[in-house]
């Protein structure tokens, strides 16, 4: 009988457990935390948005994208779907985002360990691997709790993303000692900062808008719905999405600037078609000043900071502006640049960006190509989505194919 031992019981560990569990296979999986899944439960906060019907590669960060489409392809996107269904999950799909039809993230949670448990899994909590080595043909796992002997070994200790669930970067260091390369780790569906005056002005506000991001002048991405505006800079799903691209940007000493358009629900192409607009809305706000007129169409805070970076006086009219302030009102209304200077810290952020290339790895299998017998998972490889559950799935996926590469290679 072989044994096989798990490093990490999160959403790939469980899975990559459950697949590699044969009768010929011993499967135990090690968790540093008191109990599996931690990270499991905060997921879709706390409804655990665990796939998305939509799997365009644009949704995913990496950078070997045809690597990551032979690990995503339709059949290992339908079988972890069937997966799901047979735990006993009822899917609630909404836009295409797949819940447990118990909103509650613990039913995912639960109905992993349950199978576990059912398939005799050994799971051993409270236990920080320290060390991985390979002696002749086994791999001995050095723990606070001694050493254990696998045949061998699937690394899915997740990121340095979210520290509290339990990811140090352990995972890093271990392939790292086996010969292989990391790309630069950086948080990811993170906050951005910005260093500029106004923002105390504005913290707290929601705002539906299109956010653009500009990596050295040039649109790299480009995200529709809402925002957070904050004292320190900007958050929200559409912050999110961009934030890895943005992080790798700073990491690499590019100049990363967000445009913001605050009214993207109103066609305004140019310049000339946002003073037709306001031309003929004054001739329904007679008498009204360019703060009564914006305030009917953009949050209170929002207005101030505009008209200061228009340099407006917030008494003036419409008919009293000069040109140089209605272009400025134009950028600042449908253009809004901000600088980004930085991002929040791993404690802040859901996932990370960067990690082992797919390159060192059999997409197949996750075995890796530096040393037989070792497996790789989830977020310790370059390979991070957006929200909406597809970080999720890459985790499933890579749990899957690792388990199953386990349970049928020699």
């Amino acid at each position: 009988m072989k044994r096989i031992v798990i490093v990490g019981g999160g959403a790939s560990g469980l899975v990559a457990a459950i697949y590699a569990k044969t009768k010929d296979n011993e499967v135990i999986i090690l968790e540093r935390n008191e109990s599996c899944a931690k990270k499991i439960l905060v997921t879709g906060n706390g409804k655990c948005n665990y796939y998305n019907e939509n799997q365009d590669l644009k949704y995913y960060n990496s950078n070997n994208k045809e690597i990551l489409s032979e690990i995503l392809n339709q059949n290992s996107q339908t079988e972890i779907l069937a997966f799901f269904n047979r735990l006993g999950i009822i899917p609630k799909i909404k836009n295409g985002y797949y819940y447990p039809n118990s909103n509650q993230a613990s039913s995912i949670k639960n109905a992993l360990l349950i199978k576990a448990m059912l398939l005799g899994i050994k799971i051993k909590c409270n236990v920080l691997v320290q060390e991985v080595m390979k002696v002749k043909k086994k791999f001995v796992i050095d723990t606070n709790n001694g050493k254990i002997e696998a045949d061998k070994v699937v690394i899915s200790t997740g990121s340095k993303a979210a520290p509290r669930t339990g990811s140090d970067g352990i995972g890093y260091e271990i392939a790292e000692s086996f010969g292989h390369s990391i790309i630069d780790v950086v948080p990811a569906l993170v906050q951005l900062r910005a260093e500029e005056d106004y923002l105390p002005i504005w913290d707290g506000v929601r705002s539906d808008v299109k956010l653009s991001l500009l990596e050295d002048n040039v649109l790299v991405q480009e995200e529709e719905g809402e925002i957070q505006l904050t004292d320190y800079g900007i958050s929200g799903i559409c912050t999110f999405n961009i934030s890895s691209l943005a992080c790798r940007g700073l990491n690499d000493n590019k100049s990363e600037v967000v445009r913001i358009d605050f009214l993207p629900s109103i066609q305004m192409e140019n310049y000339k078609e946002f003073i037709a607009y306001f031309d003929e809305r004054i001739k329904l706000l007679v008498n009204q000043n360019m703060t009564q007129i914006l305030e009917g169409m953009l949050n209170q805070k929002l207005v101030t900071v505009i008209l200061k970076r228009s340099h407006i006086d917030p008494n003036t009219t419409w008919d009293r502006l000069e040109t140089s302030q209605k272009k400025s009102l134009y950028q600042n209304v449908k253009l809004f640049e901000l600088p980004i200077t930085g991002f929040n810290s791993f404690e802040r952020a859901q996932v990370c960006s960067g990690g082992i290339p797919l390159t060192e790895i059999n997409p197949l299998t996750m075995e890796s190509k530096e040393e037989r017998g070792l497996y790789l998972t989830g977020e310790l490889l370059d390979v991070d989505g957006f929200c909406g559950g597809y970080n999720l799935t890459f985790a499933w996926i890579s749990g899957m194919l690792a388990g199953k590469g386990v349970s049928f290679s020699d």
